[in-house]
């Protein structure tokens, strides 16, 4: 390819200095999650003084997790999740990795995420000795993740495709401008200018670091970074690291961005390019959220000790759990409810409404009823979906603490022969008292034979939340209503499609 054509291709992005934080940034509503911050500091006190070994097991784990999910984010190499889960659960051993389970010969494969671990490892440590990220960290962390990749693609001056080696912990020589499936191009910083860009990112990062909110600095300092990418390869997973600093320095836990989510991550990333920072924190909120509640959930019992009764090791344990419930200030903690409570109020307000306008327009195809049920201690009906509660708790590694208050809200409908049964629960988090909630939805279309029949002849359920919400004991109602009722609104829409589309 010639300069010629190279200069000729439709530019997607073209490159500009980065940019500070800008106010309109600041205004990216983080009322949600911001609660959990302290919530999760305290619960982490306790966690380690309960059985401080499983914590420790459940952050290696995560470290993993972010470890294989950063290269497959690359296409580096891929892994099916079977053997991905095994990784993560036991290590990065090459022997669980069989040669049909990956696209790289497993040895390499090890050695690239033995790599990626490594820089996770040293961004832990560079928060715990308190240093200061500057160039040469940043230089470090890349030669460490790339120890492994001896060489990368570049563009000559001719425009010609060259395989080049990859300079370890050295900036690039080369324009590292993508070029997308449509022909255009996305420029990054021209390394004329990225030791420039680079000194400005730091500096600004240094002035910001203990007076933002840590997610939208982890997002901002993320995007700013790969704006500039600095790196000939290797930017994403040193965002991705940098990222983790952040969140770990405001003793926060890593973020796991897995494949799962790419697409809805590099949408992230191409709003904040047109300006437009809040897809990517909010992204960025909902993974810390996540990891969270599956920290709050970890194991608080310690494992029993062979040569000890363990009739005598379960009194221990249960004479230990105790001394902590005394401990903690369990009404404080219990002030989650008062939120729960207020924000199932709200949730019945605006079920009814959608549901009474969706009896509205089903109107014409036939007679339609609407129920709303709330549930709750004080509706003695608290015991209500426990098991479809835990089962989708389960599924993403969350624990539903049923010895706290439960509530919900119940809202059907039926038109002819199928019922809309949907449902907004409210839970506690954690093995133990946590002082986190959060709120999912999930719903069942039933089929009867006949339109007059009360039981039903198929049932068909699904979850309609793609992600809870999540309130803590010093969430303030009014900040969070606003949230709230978009997250409803979406999962409520998820419902009605479903219901729209059988009816």
């Amino acid at each position: 390819m010639s300069t010629t054509e190279i200069s000729q291709r439709r530019i997607a992005y073209r490159w500009h200095p980065i940019e500070r934080l800008s106010d309109a940034d600041r205004q990216i509503d983080l009322a949600d999650v911001r609660p959990l911050y302290s919530a999760w500091r305290a619960a982490k006190e306790r966690l380690k003084r309960a059985n401080g070994e499983a914590l420790r097991q459940f952050t290696d784990r995560l470290v993993r997790s972010l470890s294989v999910e950063t290269g497959i984010l690359e296409r580096i190499y891929d892994v099916d999740r079977g053997t991905t889960e095994a990784l993560v659960t036991h290590g990065f051993l090459e022997d669980l990795v069989a040669r049909s389970s990956t696209n790289i010969e497993p040895a390499a494969l090890i050695e690239i995420l033995r790599d990626q671990e490594a820089a996770i490892r040293l961004v832990m440590d560079c928060v715990a000795s308190n240093r200061t990220l500057t160039k040469g960290f940043l230089h470090e962390l890349h030669a460490t993740i790339t120890r492994h990749q001896p060489t990368t693609d570049a563009v000559d001056t001719f425009g010609q495709r060259i395989k080049i080696p990859l300079g370890h912990g050295v900036f690039k020589e080369f324009p590292n401008n993508p070029v997308r499936e449509d022909g255009s191009v996305h420029e990054y910083c021209p390394p004329l200018h990225v030791d420039s860009e680079a000194e400005n990112l730091l500096r600004w990062f240094s002035e910001y670091e203990s007076s933002e909110d840590p997610i939208l600095l982890a997002a901002w300092l993320h995007h700013r970074f790969t704006q500039i990418h600095p790196y000939q390869d290797g930017n994403g997973r040193v965002a991705r690291a940098v990222s983790t600093l952040v969140l770990l320095k405001a003793d926060l836990l890593p973020i796991v961005i897995d494949r799962d989510s790419r697409t809805e991550y590099l949408d992230a990333l191409g709003a904040a390019d047109n300006s437009n920072l809040t897809p990517l924190v909010t992204h960025f909120a909902n993974l810390e959220k996540r990891a969270i509640l599956q920290a709050l959930s970890v194991e608080t019992e310690q494992p029993t000790v062979a040569g000890r009764s363990i009739a005598s090791q379960v009194i221990e344990s249960l004479k230990a759990k105790l001394e902590r419930r005394r401990a903690e200030k369990d009404e404080q903690l219990r002030k989650v409810n008062v939120v729960a409570r207020a924000l199932r109020g709200r949730a019945e307000t605006t079920i009814l409404n959608a549901l009474k306008t969706l009896e509205r327009t089903a109107s014409t195809i036939g007679e339609s009823h609407v129920f709303v049920t709330l549930g709750g201690p004080d509706k003695d009906n608290e015991h209500w979906y426990k098991f479809d509660v835990i089962q989708s708790a389960k599924s993403s590694g969350k624990w539903v603490n049923f010895d706290e208050d439960h509530y919900f809200v119940k809202g059907s409908i039926r038109v002819q022969n199928v019922r809309l049964v949907f449902v907004t629960s409210l839970h506690h988090i954690g093995r133990e008292l946590s002082g986190v909630m959060e709120a999912t939805a999930f719903a069942w279309l039933e089929s009867f034979e006949n339109p007059g029949d009360h039981a039903p002849e198929a049932r068909q359920y699904f979850v309609s939340s793609l992600e809870p919400f999540v309130m803590a004991w010093n969430t303030n109602v009014s900040d969070v209503t606003s949230l709230f009722d978009q997250w409803l609104d979406s999962a409520m829409a998820v419902a009605f499609k479903e219901f729209a589309d059988r009816v």
